[in-house]
């Protein structure tokens, strides 16, 4: 594997078993350097989110992961705990992930709060500010979850994720529950959002068009393992194995004539009508 000097994440030899004869992450390697987006892609049930769950400690994992030089396993309850606030993940389902009893503005303030980051004094300032970072009025604090649409809630999420201000986020399939045009709005905004803060990310997704325009590199997963990596250019022109090129053959064409032909998938965010969905 790279240099664990030049890598902000390393994982090694992974393995992810819930208990069943199979294992949903079947001892893969992967690395993600500062910066860097990462497209994890592949159909449901491939391993992608048992990957993301493994990284952030929600599943059982065998095999090593290195953030920021250091083994998580070898932490201990403090330094993993300081560790995690700079490790964030960003889920499909913003609704699922916001306490629909608890106003948004504290539930904002309460990753910063409990890692410490800020007084209760600073907070109001600090939540209107990270509104306001992912273009929400500031006003909108005092609201609860039900009163924002799928689009601005997954913005909420967003907000508590950076407010921690992470070196890495996993992002699990992130605009998938959203209409194309709020799609292409979120994707703009964790772009912005990278540029202006040094962010790197982990993005999951089904969606190849999204995945090419968003990622430096890709890898892609089947029956638990990557079968194969690279940049995406790379991978998408001239992909090596069987299963990258179903993926990409899966990839719907306005004009029925044209799927004999390799698909050049691209999105222009500014553009939200050139989504191009692929079949799950």
């Amino acid at each position: 594997m790279t240099n664990s000097n030049l890598q902000l994440l390393e994982i090694e030899d992974l393995v992810v078993n819930y208990g069943s004869p199979k294992n949903a992450v079947d001892h893969i390697n992967l690395n993600i350097a500062p910066g860097e987006t990462l497209g994890l892609v592949g159909e449901s049930g491939s391993g992608k989110s048992s990957v993301a769950r493994a990284i952030v400690g929600l599943a059982p994992v065998r095999g090593c992961i290195r953030f920021e030089g250091k083994i998580l396993s070898d932490l201990g309850r403090r330094e993993l705990r300081s560790t995690r606030s700079r490790l964030q993940m960003i889920f499909q389902d913003p609704y699922s992930t916001l306490d629909p009893r608890m106003r948004i503005g504290d539930q904002i303030a309460e990753p910063l709060l409990i890692h410490g980051i800020l007084k209760r004094s600073e907070v109001r300032e600090r939540v209107a500010q990270l509104l306001e970072r992912v273009e929400l009025e500031s006003a909108m604090a005092s609201r609860y979850p039900h009163e924002f649409s799928g689009g601005q809630r997954q913005r909420i999420a967003i907000a508590r994720a950076v407010g921690l201000e992470p070196r890495l986020i996993i992002c699990d399939e992130p605009t998938s529950a959203l209409d194309v045009s709020v799609q292409a709005q979120i994707l703009k905004l964790l772009t912005d959002l990278q540029h202006n803060q040094g962010l790197t990310y982990l993005f999951i997704a089904h969606n190849l068009a999204v995945v090419r325009q968003m990622c430096h590199r890709v890898a892609v997963m089947y029956l638990g393992q990557i079968v194969e990596i690279g940049p995406v250019e790379e991978v998408f022109d001239n992909p090596q194995h069987d299963y990258t090129k179903a993926l990409l053959d899966a990839v719907l064409e306005p004009d029925p004539a044209s799927r004999h032909i390799k698909p050049k998938i691209s999105l222009n965010l500014n553009n939200p009508e050139e989504i191009m969905e692929v079949g799950r």
